[in-house]
């Protein structure tokens, strides 16, 4: 498989298991909902209530930014191979090594370490648009693009 493929199936296992876990959180919740309905313990019922209320709301604002996602995933295209810097990218620079897709944190393939960033994370902003050779400057540090996929 190639790394970009396989970076692309981790980013995509991220977003999977977050949106499953958000999932179980809500069934959770309506569990709690029906349960509390049955109590009727006067000012305390209300309050717990209110509280699952407030999270079930805090769990669909998770669950749509999780959908988001996951539709500019889908709009990852991997297939290109660019001289610059785009959505879709593999980058290796002298410090760090980066996929251009979604925020999903450190992933590992072919026994190197990448960030799985966003194209609007300010990383994602200077690397966009950049190729072999340029030099970029990020918080004091300055490191060269050796690499694109």
């Amino acid at each position: 498989m190639n790394i970009k493929k396989e970076l692309y199936n981790q980013c995509f296992e991220f977003i999977e298991n977050r949106y499953q876990a958000v999932q179980n959180t809500i069934k959770e919740i309506q569990v709690s909902l029906r349960s509390e309905t049955k109590s009727s313990a006067g000012d305390k019922h209300e309050t717990g209530r209110a509280m699952l209320q407030l999270e079930r709301e805090k769990a669909g604002v998770q669950l749509a930014e999780i959908e988001k996602t996951k539709a500019l995933l889908s709009k990852v295209n991997i297939e290109n191979n660019l001289n610059k810097i785009g959505v879709g990218s593999v980058v290796f620079t002298t410090k760090s090594n980066y996929f251009i897709a979604i925020s999903a944190g450190e992933l590992k393939a072919k026994g190197d370490n990448f960030f799985a960033i966003s194209a609007n994370t300010p990383m994602g902003q200077l690397l966009i648009g950049k190729a072999v050779g340029d030099v970029i400057s990020f918080r004091a540090q300055a490191f060269k693009v050796t690499k694109v996929l």
